[in-house]
């Protein structure tokens, strides 16, 4: 029998059947009026997915930054369970990596595209391969899985209660405080920072703004992108 996840206060969860996908499942909830906090799981053992449903109030160009935080949130989960030689990163938008490989990723969606207007619904949402499925170790030197980084004792319901509760922390860290703790975490945590990067467009990766888009370096001229670009339509 599956242990299941305890959550803290303001959130609570919902487990979803086998073969649903948790990240769909809580953007029809969202759409449906579920509460905000709603965590929508699945309990399989290769992957930890998970979602979770917020009702922002604020515009979209600042709520989407809780993409960060739920960044933030599984890389101190990780952080805090596994091996303590174990480095976690970021790659903008939604990439995570663990010793240096892909090691899974963020999701999002919202109900507009208007930076200026107020979603009624956010989802952010965590993949994390435990597991290979098909590829044997050492085949793409780019991909990793917990278990393949030594992180053997860590189930993924232990890493979901942790993620919930340092995302949480962090949610709160971001209403009080505002994006720029949550910059000044994020930062150090992302390894393509002040780099050459090719995706998701080429250029020198030089930080983020106030409102947590990437700006990049393109010869002499610097954009903007917006993580509200890479959200999944729904």
């Amino acid at each position: 029998m599956i242990e299941r996840p305890r959550f803290p206060p303001l959130l609570t969860g919902e487990v979803v059947p086998k073969h649903t996908d948790p990240f769909n499942k809580a953007v029809s909830r969202a759409i449906a009026g579920v509460d905000s906090g709603t965590i929508l799981y699945s309990e399989a053992g290769e992957t930890l997915r998970a979602a979770l449903v917020l009702a922002p109030e604020m515009p979209l160009e600042e709520a989407i930054q809780a993409v960060y935080v739920a960044q933030i949130g599984l890389a101190e989960s990780l952080g805090a369970l596994a091996p303590p030689e174990v480095p976690v990163y970021f790659q903008w938008p939604d990439r995570i990596k663990v010793n240096g490989a892909l090691c899974g990723g963020v999701r999002f969606a919202a109900d507009g595209s208007d930076p200026k207007s107020h979603p009624q619904w956010l989802v952010v949402g965590i993949d994390v391969p435990f597991s290979r499925l098909t590829d044997e170790p050492g085949n793409n030197p780019n991909q990793t899985c917990l278990q393949e980084e030594g992180c053997v004792d860590i189930t993924p319901m232990a890493l979901l209660e942790s993620w919930s509760k340092h995302t949480l922390l962090w949610l709160t860290y971001f209403m009080d405080s505002g994006f720029e703790r949550v910059h000044n975490e994020w930062r150090p945590r992302c390894d393509t920072l002040g780099k050459m990067i090719d995706y998701p467009k080429p250029g020198t990766f030089v930080g983020l703004d106030e409102k947590g888009r990437m700006l990049l370096r393109q010869d002499v001229m610097t954009e903007t992108l917006s993580l509200i670009e890479f959200a999944e339509h729904v």
